[in-house]
Formats: C-alpha cells, sequence, structure tokens
C-alpha cells in the first residue's frame, strides 16, 4: 500500500512541476513529499528525478516510470469519479421486499415515480409476507411492519397505519363471535384483538382461525367472496370494493409502525436514501 501512495505521489510532483506544488495539491507538507520521493528511488535503485533550486527533469527510467504511475492516479480517479457518480443519482439495481399489501400500495407506486426521475434505476420487488434474510436474498431495502428483533440492521422509522377487522356486507350486524375467522399466517391459529374506542372500555375479541392463508391476497379474497372476517390495512381498505367493509367503525385496533430496514450501517446507496426518503412522505399522505 505504501508502494503504491509513493507511486501516486511521485505522478503529482512529476505533473506539478516541482515537490512544492506537489505538496500543494495534495495538501501535505514538502518533507513529506520529499521524503517519499527519496524512498521510492532509493527502493527502486534508481535516480527518477534530476532536481536544482529552479527545476526538475526525468531521467530515460524516470519517464518510463512516470507513465505507469500515471496510469496508477487515472483509475483511481476514475474509480473515484464512478462511484461518487452513483452517489449522485440513483442508479443500477436495488433489491426491495415488502408485505403484499404494503407492496401493491406504497412500495410500488413510488419506484414506479422513481424509474420516472431516474431511468437508470433498475428495481427488483419481492412480495413477500414473510420476514426474508438480507444476506441469503441480497435485500437492499426491506419494509416491515413492526420493529425487527435483528439488532445488525438498521431501522428507520418511515410511518405508522391501522388495521381494520372487516367482512363483506351480508356480515353486517352479526355477533363477531359467530363469523368465521380468516387469518394470516403471521397471527397465528389463536389470535386476540384489543379494540379501542373513545370512551369506555372494549372487551378483548378472540377466537381460533377457520382458515389460514400465507399471503394478504389470498386473505382479501376470501374475505370478499364471504368466507369470513379478517384484517385488512386502513389505506387498502379505501380502495378496495363497496362490498368490503369496516365492522368495527365505532372501535379502533392499535396502530401498527412501518419501518424501513437496511443493512447499510453508514452510507447507504443513494437509491436507497431516495426511497425511504419518498416512502416516508407517501405514507404521511
Amino acid at each position: 500500500m505504501t508502494r503504491l501512495r509513493q507511486m501516486s505521489i511521485f505522478a503529482h510532483i512529476v505533473e506539478q512541476g516541482s515537490v512544492s506544488a506537489a505538496a500543494d495539491k495534495l495538501e501535505l507538507s514538502k518533507s513529506v513529499v520529499s521524503q517519499h520521493l527519496k524512498t521510492l528511488e532509493h527502493e527502486l535503485g534508481v535516480t527518477l528525478l534530476k532536481r536544482t533550486t529552479r527545476r526538475q527533469t526525468l531521467t530515460e527510467l524516470g519517464e518510463q516510470f512516470y507513465l505507469s504511475c500515471k496510469n496508477i492516479n487515472t483509475i483511481a480517479d476514475q474509480a473515484w469519479d464512478t462511484t461518487r457518480q452513483h452517489q449522485a443519482e440513483p442508479a443500477g439495481r436495488i433489491r426491495i421486499t415488502a408485505p403484499h399489501a404494503l407492496m401493491d400500495t406504497l412500495v410500488a407506486p413510488v419506484i414506479a415515480e422513481l424509474i420516472k426521475q431516474y431511468p437508470k434505476l433498475r428495481p427488483e420487488l419481492i412480495n413477500d409476507d414473510q420476514r426474508l434474510d438480507f444476506m441469503q436474498h441480497d435485500i437492499d431495502l426491506a419494509i416491515r411492519v413492526g420493529n425487527s428483533p435483528d439488532s445488525t440492521l438498521k431501522q428507520k422509522r418511515i410511518g405508522q397505519f391501522r388495521d381494520v377487522l372487516c367482512g363483506n356486507k351480508a356480515m353486517v350486524g352479526k355477533p363477531l363471535e359467530t363469523l368465521p375467522y380468516i387469518a394470516n399466517s403471521w397471527q397465528g391459529q389463536q389470535y386476540i384483538h384489543q379494540f379501542q374506542a373513545t370512551s369506555g372500555d372494549v372487551p378483548p375479541f378472540s377466537s381460533n382461525a377457520t382458515c389460514m392463508t400465507n399471503s394478504f391476497h389470498s386473505c382479501l379474497a376470501l374475505i370478499c367472496a364471504g368466507a369470513g372476517i379478517g384484517l385488512i390495512p386502513d389505506f387498502y381498505l379505501a380502495r378496495t370494493s363497496t362490498e368490503i367493509v369496516n365492522l368495527t367503525p365505532q372501535w379502533t385496533l392499535p396502530t401498527n409502525t412501518v419501518f424501513a430496514l437496511t443493512a447499510f450501517n453508514t452510507h447507504p446507496p443513494i437509491a436507497v436514501q431516495k426511497s425511504i426518503e419518498m416512502l416516508a412522505k407517501r405514507l404521511a399522505n
């Protein structure tokens, strides 16, 4: 590593015309730059520069050596500029996972907007109601409901929503405990809902699931078909068929917090940053 640094400094000395000018450009002391040159010549066993107090000239070996050192700086500068450019404008692949309900109404519209603004972006969207492993599935960004126990991931709260206990219109007014319940797999076979009201206490509602599914859309389809009642996010309910209604309009369920998770502890890619910003803005609206 030291050798590469010395070669880089040597190329700057040649291009700037003097040790002093190179020191100014590199923001180093003149003595440090001069010492690097002396060490380089000593280790190579050749004289690279002939110097007087007023000018410097390359030796024949020095000229050949300079061309190689110049290439090192050129490659380094190109690598630097290319990487910085990626942080200036979202580009390349970004792999995002989210639950089905959040993907349709939150993530997909935001990504569509990002693609319009940044056509070099190449999103890969994974719909999954399960929490996928970041490393195994090469995930850049995950949108999840509730805190994650994985302390290796960076979590940012981006908004919240409420679940609504819904059914089709034929179920309005019927006692909840008499109705079949359609559960998402994350709820488990036994469930309990603690409703809230503006006044008075509401007893918890609990039972066993009549039917379970590992997909939000399967759950939604079963509820729409009248197979039973189940939870639908409030933002999704607003865009569903009028056949599906809130069965407990006088009560509400606790809020669910939405988090954006990444494996980037510092300096996430600009595409990840922009996605999180726009997702938070959409949830706020």
